[in-house]
């Protein structure tokens, strides 16, 4: 019982099933055809923000970063859907 909990879904909901869906859209747009700078463009910008402070960045920060706007989007989409779906 204690599984099908609301606060229990919307852990589930927010820690696997969004950034499980975040690495699936940016690897779907990447399969059809999306530039790859453009997927990765929260990153990129990122990265090189910290470039020109000074820091030495790998890119696996501009990757982290990407997924993690997407996540965003994903979680603010969500968000949006079951506010719209109350009313």
């Amino acid at each position: 019982m204690a599984a099908r909990s609301p606060a229990v879904l919307r852990l589930v909901a927010l820690l696997i099933v969004a950034p499980i869906a975040a690495a699936v859209i940016i690897s779907v747009l990447l399969l059809f055809g999306a530039e790859p700078h453009l997927v990765f463009l929260p990153g990129l910008f990122v990265k090189s923000r910290l470039e020109a402070f000074g820091f030495h960045v790998a890119k696996q920060v501009g990757v982290l970063v990407t997924e993690f706007f997407w996540w965003m989007i994903v979680v603010l989409l969500w968000l949006g859907l079951r506010r719209l779906l109350r009313r």
